[in-house]
């Protein structure tokens, strides 16, 4: 299969107009639809997002864990110049635990439980790497010891059962970076874990891609853990990119509704609030049914303000309102700033 030619000088990473639909007895699931997305090489991507909205489905697309037999997936993943959507699988099985690899949400069930932690390292180590058993040992246990895990030596000998969430966390981390990959996918990787080891996590993995300089995606559904980690931010809802922004200038001014609500719904701990948090209203919408014009309306208390009903009926694009800042939303620019100022002024405490 021939891949589409590619501009010299792209981003290293770089995911072109990708939708992802799911057929089912009730209809055609669009959990992915019209993603743009890039990232340089060595920094952190956060996307964001509530459950439902297509993080972990864009983290599966990458990664080639879709099954093209049940799916359709269409559009372009670029990786370092390498076109990854028309790789034939066995490509794609070369790169995943090589060049890009996926720490998943949920290491209990991502681990084996009938087999001990330093034998599902090494195994990571063999699929990608001829060597000794010894010799293999060896270098998972100096990746334990690295990623913090206690008594190293001990624990490589431990089945998950035996090991806190923190510390099968920390395993996983370990048997995503064993084979040195380039691109870590980082999915919810603090779910569960109390925020002690939320913030142990989240500075191991930072620690580790200065290290080994890897560039970063990291997926949640909370903007909170994300300020002091990520370079920029993508916000997802329905299946669809609202918002694109550099860190420092989302969480100064961001423009789209959803994530103001997303902003408003983070507790702080730093200052008195002076009244209670305002929690998105409604649900997200069921990706089998989606809204014919804006995804978000239903939920949106300011869609009112735009005239003629485009907002029920006009799917908003999205667009750029300052370099490097891309919102989708209807409502004019001047106007989202004024509500994201007044948003953000109530949640720090003003008037």
């Amino acid at each position: 299969m021939t891949t589409p030619d590619r501009p010299a000088e792209q981003p290293f990473l770089e995911i072109k107009d990708l939708s992802v639909a799911f057929p089912t007895e009730d209809g055609l699931v669009r959990a992915v639809e019209g993603v743009s997305l890039s990232i340089e090489r060595g920094r952190t991507l956060a996307i964001v997002g509530e459950s439902g909205s297509g993080k972990s489905v864009t983290a599966q697309a990458i990664m080639g864990l879709i099954d093209r037999k049940v799916a359709k997936v269409t559009g372009e993943i670029w990786l370092d110049g390498q076109e990854l959507i028309g790789l034939p699988a066995n490509e794609l099985q070369a790169l995943r635990g090589g060049k890009v690899a996926m720490i998943f949400q949920d290491p209990m069930s991502s681990l084996h439980p009938f087999y001990r932690v330093g034998d599902q390292i090494t195994e990571a180590i063999n699929a990608h790497r001829s060597m000794r058993a010894k010799a293999a040992r060896a270098i998972a246990l100096e990746m334990l010891r690295r990623v913090g895990i206690p008594a190293a030596d001990r624990r490589i000998d431990d089945y998950p059962h035996q090991l806190s969430g923190g510390m099968r966390q920390r395993v996983m981390i370990a048997m995503a970076l064993i084979n040195a990959p380039e691109l870590l996918i980082a999915d919810e990787p603090t779910t569960a874990l109390d925020v002690t080891v939320q913030a142990q996590i989240l500075e191991l993995i930072a620690s580790l891609q200065g290290e080994f300089g890897i560039t970063v995606i990291m997926i949640t559904h909370d903007l909170g853990i994300v300020a002091d980690v990520a370079d920029d931010v993508a916000v997802m809802y329905g299946g669809r990119i609202v918002e694109v922004a550099s860190t420092g200038v989302l969480y100064a001014q961001p423009e789209m509704p959803y994530t103001l609500g997303l902003l408003s719904s983070i507790p702080r701990m730093d200052r008195e609030l002076s009244a209670r948090l305002e929690p998105i209203p409604g649900n997200p919408p069921s990706p089998i049914q989606l809204p014919p014009g804006c995804v978000f309306q239903p939920r949106c208390t300011y869609s009112d303000r735009v005239a003629g009903g485009t907002c029920l009926n006009v799917r908003p694009d999205l667009l750029e309102t300052a370099p490097g800042h891309l919102v989708r939303c209807h409502l004019p620019a001047e106007e989202r700033r004024q509500i994201s100022q007044g948003v953000l002024n109530v949640l720090a405490g003003g008037s």
